[in-house]
């Protein structure tokens, strides 16, 4: 887990886990976004935009976000898909949230399992936007530690789903109960 950061939010942040769930597994569960607020701790819900319903290069999903007593929501554009190895979006900068970030996901098989690795690099944010942001999220200063536990979380629910596939030879059901009730 590295965050590169000057004075404000971390720029970039790299952070990765091995998880006991084979890559496909692991796949299945990132490439749904629909399903990201159930491992992520601050992404709660997930939905496609445009009648998109699956992750391809250019298509829109909206995500909606919590951290402590604040609420937000995102427009996300995806702007990588390499299945079943790597999926990467970026958020889509507006009036109220001038900053944009893309975020990667990418899955490597080991002989455990898969090891995930989670990056950010923050393209675009007005020092004005960061001086608010340290100030009323000082969750995002660093999301290092944060982000490892969504990846371990991720990992744990791929286990159980390839667990469920290979019971009832189908894909699982997406669960509705969140982690952070």
């Amino acid at each position: 887990m590295a965050a590169s950061k000057r004075e404000g939010i971390a720029r970039t942040c790299r952070t990765e886990v091995i998880v006991e769930a084979p890559v496909q597994a692991v796949w299945r569960v990132i490439a749904d976004v629909t399903r990201t607020g159930e491992w992520s701790h601050e992404c709660h819900q997930v939905a496609w935009r445009g009648g998109a319903s699956a992750a391809v290069l250019g298509v829109q999903f909206r995500g909606r976000n919590r951290s402590g007593w604040l609420r937000w929501s995102r427009v996300c554009e995806v702007i990588a898909v390499h299945a079943p190895h790597e999926i990467a979006w970026r958020t889509i900068a507006t009036i109220a949230f001038p900053d944009s970030t893309d975020w990667r996901i990418t899955l490597e098989p080991v002989d455990t399992g898969t090891r995930i690795v989670q990056t950010y690099q923050v393209t675009r944010c007005p020092r004005w936007y960061e001086w608010v942001v340290t100030r009323v999220n000082p969750a995002h200063v660093d999301r290092s530690g944060a982000l490892a536990d969504d990846l371990r979380r991720l990992g744990a629910i791929a286990v159980v789903d390839a667990r469920d596939i290979r019971r009832v030879g189908q894909r699982p059901r997406p669960r509705t109960d969140n982690h952070a009730a």
